[in-house]
Protein backbone atom coordinates (compact mmCIF):
# COMPACT_ATOMS: atom_id res chain seq x y z
CA UNK A 1 0.00 0.00 0.00
CA UNK A 2 1.34 3.39 -0.95
CA UNK A 3 1.50 5.99 1.81
CA UNK A 4 1.52 9.74 1.35
CA UNK A 5 2.64 12.70 3.40
CA UNK A 6 -0.27 15.11 3.90
CA UNK A 7 0.22 18.87 4.11
CA UNK A 8 -2.62 20.99 5.46
CA UNK A 9 -2.44 24.72 4.74
CA UNK A 10 -4.76 27.57 5.76
CA UNK A 11 -5.98 29.12 2.50
CA UNK A 12 -8.69 31.43 3.86
CA UNK A 13 -9.61 32.93 7.24
CA UNK A 14 -12.46 35.34 8.02
CA UNK A 15 -13.49 36.91 11.29
CA UNK A 16 -11.51 36.25 14.47
CA UNK A 17 -10.10 32.73 14.72
CA UNK A 18 -9.88 31.95 18.46
CA UNK A 19 -6.78 29.81 17.88
CA UNK A 20 -5.12 32.50 15.77
CA UNK A 21 -4.84 30.66 12.46
CA UNK A 22 -3.74 32.83 9.54
CA UNK A 23 -3.47 32.24 5.81
CA UNK A 24 -0.28 30.30 5.10
CA UNK A 25 -0.17 28.32 8.38
CA UNK A 26 0.87 24.70 7.67
CA UNK A 27 0.67 21.36 9.42
CA UNK A 28 2.42 18.27 8.06
CA UNK A 29 1.30 14.70 8.77
CA UNK A 30 3.99 12.18 7.80
CA UNK A 31 2.59 9.07 9.49
CA UNK A 32 4.88 9.31 12.50
CA UNK A 33 4.68 12.96 13.53
CA UNK A 34 2.49 16.02 13.25
CA UNK A 35 4.55 19.12 12.53
CA UNK A 36 2.98 22.51 13.15
CA UNK A 37 0.31 23.99 15.36
CA UNK A 38 -3.36 23.20 14.84
CA UNK A 39 -6.60 24.01 16.64
CA UNK A 40 -7.95 20.86 18.26
CA UNK A 41 -11.49 21.51 16.94
CA UNK A 42 -10.26 21.85 13.35
CA UNK A 43 -7.99 18.82 13.74
CA UNK A 44 -10.85 16.60 14.94
CA UNK A 45 -13.04 17.74 12.06
CA UNK A 46 -10.53 17.10 9.24
CA UNK A 47 -8.51 14.17 10.64
CA UNK A 48 -10.66 11.48 8.95
CA UNK A 49 -10.01 13.14 5.58
CA UNK A 50 -6.26 13.39 6.30
CA UNK A 51 -6.17 9.71 7.27
CA UNK A 52 -8.07 8.64 4.15
CA UNK A 53 -5.91 10.74 1.83
CA UNK A 54 -2.75 9.44 3.48
CA UNK A 55 -3.65 5.93 2.35
CA UNK A 56 -4.78 6.78 -1.18
CA UNK A 57 -8.54 7.29 -0.85
CA UNK A 58 -10.21 8.65 -3.97
CA UNK A 59 -13.00 11.20 -3.61
CA UNK A 60 -14.99 11.39 -6.89
CA UNK A 61 -16.02 15.04 -6.39
CA UNK A 62 -12.42 16.36 -6.33
CA UNK A 63 -11.08 17.95 -9.50
CA UNK A 64 -7.53 17.11 -8.37
CA UNK A 65 -7.45 13.72 -6.62
CA UNK A 66 -4.59 14.90 -4.40
CA UNK A 67 -6.14 18.16 -3.13
CA UNK A 68 -9.23 18.65 -0.95
CA UNK A 69 -10.53 21.59 1.04
CA UNK A 70 -12.07 21.55 4.49
CA UNK A 71 -13.80 24.28 6.50
CA UNK A 72 -13.32 24.60 10.24
CA UNK A 73 -16.48 24.00 12.30
CA UNK A 74 -16.72 27.66 13.48
CA UNK A 75 -19.31 29.06 11.05
CA UNK A 76 -18.94 32.63 12.36
CA UNK A 77 -15.14 32.77 11.99
CA UNK A 78 -14.41 30.26 9.25
CA UNK A 79 -10.95 28.97 8.47
CA UNK A 80 -10.60 26.99 5.23
CA UNK A 81 -7.83 24.43 4.92
CA UNK A 82 -6.30 22.87 1.82
CA UNK A 83 -5.47 19.21 2.40
CA UNK A 84 -2.82 18.03 -0.06
CA UNK A 85 -1.25 14.61 -0.32
CA UNK A 86 2.34 14.40 -1.49
CA UNK A 87 4.21 11.29 -2.58
CA UNK A 88 7.18 10.71 -0.31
Amino acid sequence: MEEYKVVVTVISQHGQCAFGHQVGDRVVFDGRTVQGEICLHALYSFLPKVFAMRYGAQFPWLEDKDVATHACPDAYNPVVFEIRRVKE
